[in-house]
Formats: C-alpha cells, structure tokens, sequence
C-alpha cells in the first residue's frame, strides 16, 4: 500500500509540525512524497525540523512561523502559502492539552485550549476549503482527534471540548462540502508517547500499574504505526472516506468500556479458571 511516490504531487500543511506526532506524520508524509509545509508558534523549532528532514531525507520543507489562534495570522499564512502554490492537504494537529480539576480553571486556561484546537482548527480549514471551493480544486482535511472527543474526558474538560467541536465540524463539511471534493476525515489515537504531551497528561501519579495494562494489546502505540493510518486517510487510496474518525488505540477504549471486571478476569490464573468449571456443592 505504502509505495514509493504514493503521496508525490501533493502539497500538505501540518499545523503544530514541529515536533510530537505532527513531526512523525510529517516524515511520513515526505518518504512518500509529499511535498510540506509546517507551521507553528515557534519558528526555532520549525527550522529545526526543516533542517533535520533536509539532512536525513533530503527534501525541502516551507516553514511558517503562525499562532493559529490568530485568525488573521492564520489568514496571512494561507495567502504565503498559496503564493508558491496551493495545498492538497491539511492536516489540523496543532493543540495544547493540561491536567486540571475543572473548577479551578480560569477563563484564560479555558481559551488557551480552546483558541487552539477548535478556533485554530475552524480558522485553518474555512480558509483552505474556502480557496479549494474558489478554485475548483479537490482537498483533503485530517484532524487529529483524542478520545475524549467520543466519549468525554474528565480533569482535561477544555480539550475534551475542542476536540469534539472538531469531530462536528469533520462530519458536518463533509456533507457541505462533499460534492465540491473535498473530503474531511479524523484520527483519535490512543497512547502514542511524545516527550511533551505525555509528561502532562500521564504523570507517574496518574498511574497505580503500568499504562500497558489498560490496553488489550498491552503495549503503546509506535508513531510510525499511527503516521501509517494518516497516510492512508489522505492519500487516494482511500478517496470515498469521508466524515469518519478512525480510532487506533491497541484496543484501550473497548478494554475500558468492558468495565474493571473484564480487565480484571484477564489476570486470572488457570487455577482460577478451573475452579469456576468445577460444580457447586
């Protein structure tokens, strides 16, 4: 499926690039390809990554220093980008996620998420689909997702929140903007370790047994496996999905939907199954 060239010709944008699974996913996205685009708050960090892909796999990659919560950044941004031609692809990664206890969150806590995840990704899709509509012209948009956009997420509310404006929002373009060629799609991954999210969000405290454990296949996901899936999702190969969110999770979601019981009844000992066989006096 992952031939060489199977992304050659398209032009992607992946918000919050720099680094994380935005980085992983943009690497994909060259050894396949594609030609990139990056942007994100820290220009530092973006050339950093040009500068490492350009080394290892010898690919150019187009920085843009941009806060998408900004919507006339976002804005100026696109009119650069369409200056050296237009994108194929979008891919809404950029997010900002913290544990708190709901209660105790300021307004100003509430919006850094918030103006990131939703209103970022809102800005970034209106104005690529508004100049695909313009023109003509087919797109793609993948949104990275969490869990907490399906199900909800306690003590990370605001994200929880954002995530699900974003789900909406990939279902509801998806018929709007359906006979236009544009297609919207989503990825909800479970634990995919990254140096700066997973030191918030899974502290030592969070966790009494190894995080492993509350995954049926007992282990965490590696990023090339998710970059695969994002690969996939905009690339022709899968042209008729379109207003779906595709969850890669190593089966975390249904162990927890199975209940304490069931996770705990996979720990049993033969001896303890064998007992259950024998008849009751």
């Amino acid at each position: 499926m992952f031939r060489d060239g199977l992304l050659a010709g398209k032009r992607v944008l992946i918000t919050g690039g720099g680094t994380g699974l935005g980085k992983s996913i943009g690497r994909r996205y060259v050894e396949l390809g594609a030609e990139l685009v990056i942007c994100g708050r820290r220009g530092e960090v973006l050339q950093a990554t040009a500068d490492q892909f350009e080394r290892e796999l010898g690919a150019r990659i187009d920085i843009h220093a941009c806060d998408v919560r900004d919507a006339e950044a976002v804005e100026s941004m696109m009119v650069r980008i369409w200056e050296n031609g237009p994108l194929d692809v979008l891919v809404n990664n950029a997010a900002g996620n913290f544990l708190a206890r709901t209660e105790r969150l300021s307004p100003r806590a509430v919006d850094a998420v918030i103006d990131i995840v939703l209103k970022g990704g809102a800005y970034c899709t209106i104005a690529a689909g508004r100049r695909w509509i313009d023109a003509g012209r087919r797109g793609t948009v993948l949104c990275i997702l969490t869990q907490s956009a399906l199900v909800g997420a306690p003590f990370t509310v605001p994200s929880a929140m954002a995530k699900a404006g974003l789900l909406s929002m990939i279902r509801s373009l998806a018929v709007e903007w359906g006979p236009k060629g544009i297609r919207l799609v989503g990825v909800a991954p479970g634990p995919f370790p990254t140096e700066g999210a997973w030191s918030r969000l899974m502290p030592k405290e969070r966790h009494r047994e190894p995080v492993e454990n509350g995954i049926a296949l007992r282990r965490v996901g590696r990023h090339e496996e998710l970059a695969d899936l994002c690969t996939f999702l905009v690339s022709d190969n899968a042209g008729f999905i379109t207003g779906e969110a595709i969850v890669i999770d190593g089966g975390k979601w249904l162990q927890g939907a199975a209940g304490p019981s069931a996770v705990n009844m996979q720990n049993w000992s033969d001896e303890t199954w064998e007992n259950l066989r024998k008849p009751k006096s």
